[in-house]
């Protein structure tokens, strides 16, 4: 472990935290939405979910798969 895996590591969390992972205090939006419209309320039933580990699994993404 040195300096630049850090920093990778600390970018892809900040990445992670602002960009995909809703907040309680945001209504569930993540910080990059709570300024903008929140999204599209859309129906799962019927749709796969695709799950993306962040971190070697320490935390996940969730997406609709295509």
């Amino acid at each position: 472990m040195n300096e630049r895996h850090l920093r990778q590591i600390l970018t892809t969390y900040l990445h992670h935290f602002n960009e995909a992972r809703p907040h309680r205090a945001l209504a569930q939006l993540t910080p990059t939405q709570a300024d903008a419209q929140p999204p599209r309320v859309i129906n799962r039933v019927g749709y796969h979910v695709r799950r993306r580990s962040i971190l070697d699994g320490l935390t996940s993404e969730y997406q609709i798969a295509a």
